[in-house]
């Protein structure tokens, strides 16, 4: 659910498998480390926040902004891909929200990246989707042909949790960040974020899969 090239988008147009609006961010050069963007509202409805240390970091809010509904969206649309070759799987945890950890499927190809955890019907409690975005930037998902809700987790470089998107609606475009630099995204079903005590300023453990640049 990444946005992706221009390049990438006509190739995947072919395939309905479109993930976000165009974006090159391969033009893009990455940011430099502890850079800190202006404010920007994402989805949780506040700004984000540079925490003391000057690292951006968007709060996660007491509460979360709408309960995640239960099963498949109402009409989900086939696979027109069908069967999808394996993709490897890592694990990754939260040392600071009690070791809770994820098996990830981590993409890193533009097909891969782009297509994300679309036409999915159900994913498993303890799995998810590791997106090694490659680039540093204020990164925007959206839940184009996605049908399960998700937690969106975003990542610095240093595993630093930057901010959370709770609960994405399924089906939506609209695009969705936190308002500050990332080189990851962990997608989660949601709730689980909030529901095993992961929080924006903590940390996630980096697999060895998705460190090569």
């Amino acid at each position: 659910m990444r946005k992706t090239l221009p390049l990438v988008l006509a190739a995947l147009s072919l395939s309905a498998c479109e993930r976000s609006p165009a974006e090159d961010i391969a033009s893009r050069l990455p940011a430099p480390v502890g850079a800190v963007p202006a404010p920007a509202s994402n989805s949780l409805g506040s700004a984000s926040t540079p925490s003391p240390a000057g690292r951006c970091i968007q709060p996660t809010p007491s509460e979360p902004v709408r309960a995640p509904p239960r099963g498949p969206a109402p009409g989900c649309p086939a696979d027109p891909e069908g069967a999808v070759s394996p993709i490897r799987v890592a694990r990754v945890s939260f040392p600071e929200a009690g070791g809770a950890a994820i098996e990830a499927e981590v993409v890193r190809s533009q097909h891969d990246t782009g297509r994300g955890l679309m036409y999915r019907t159900a994913l498993a409690d303890d799995r998810g989707m590791l997106f090694d975005l490659r680039v540093r930037d204020d990164h925007k998902f959206w839940m184009h042909n996605t049908c399960i809700s998700l937690d969106l987790i975003y990542v610095d470089e240093d595993g630093l949790v930057v901010g959370i998107v709770e609960n994405a609606p399924t089906l939506n475009d609209e695009s969705r960040g936190v308002g500050c630099p990332s080189l990851y995204v962990l997608e989660v079903n949601a709730g689980w974020a909030r529901g095993h005590g992961v929080k924006a300023g903590q940390h996630m453990t980096i697999p060895a899969e998705a460190k090569g640049r």
